[in-house]
């Protein structure tokens, strides 16, 4: 995203934070997707984390991490959504959001992820299925990016362990 157009948008230019909304609308969905397990839950988060984001945008402090900032949003809003619904994803309803149609590999590692920790699964989800580089996950969960790498490598053995336990031995 061009830093001039967040520029913009922290100066109250609507269409500038629209444009920044609709550039990254999929990357929020898909965090909200993963969290929520219910498209319309997803859509319903995209708005309000819109709202959350217009509301706050004076407070981004270095426009280039506008990506980072608004998936933060996303993710502090689905946890908070999950907490005060105290709602809990069986491995059932997983299988069934997915469909018949995914690849059987995948179906399984979404079910081995969901018995991993919050953190370790929020982990995986924003390194291997949103692409964020660590750099940014650390800027996400004001840490260093060696306690990233640290917390990825123990959530990856979780996985494996968890996989080879089950019979399944991926290539994770």
């Amino acid at each position: 995203m061009e830093v001039n157009k967040v520029k913009m948008a922290i100066n109250g230019d609507d269409e500038a934070f629209l444009a920044i909304i609709h550039a990254y609308k999929v990357d929020l969905y898909k965090t909200a997707l993963s969290y929520l397990r219910n498209q319309e839950e997803a859509i319903e988060a995209i708005q309000e984390v819109t709202y959350r984001a217009y509301r706050s945008i004076h407070d981004l402090r270095e426009p280039t991490y506008i990506k980072t900032w608004l998936i933060r949003i996303m993710i502090n809003y689905c946890n908070d959504l999950l907490k005060k619904n105290n709602r809990l994803i069986f491995d059932e309803q997983i299988l069934l959001k997915l469909g018949k149609n995914e690849d059987y590999n995948y179906i399984e590692i979404e079910d081995a992820m969901s018995m991993l920790d919050d953190d370790q699964r929020q982990l995986l989800h924003l390194k291997y299925f949103q692409d964020i580089k660590i750099k940014e996950i650390a800027a996400m969960w004001n840490c260093p990016e060696g306690t990233v790498k640290t917390r990825l490598y123990k959530a990856l053995g979780s996985l494996r362990y968890i996989l080879e336990e089950k019979g399944e031995k991926k290539n994770v």
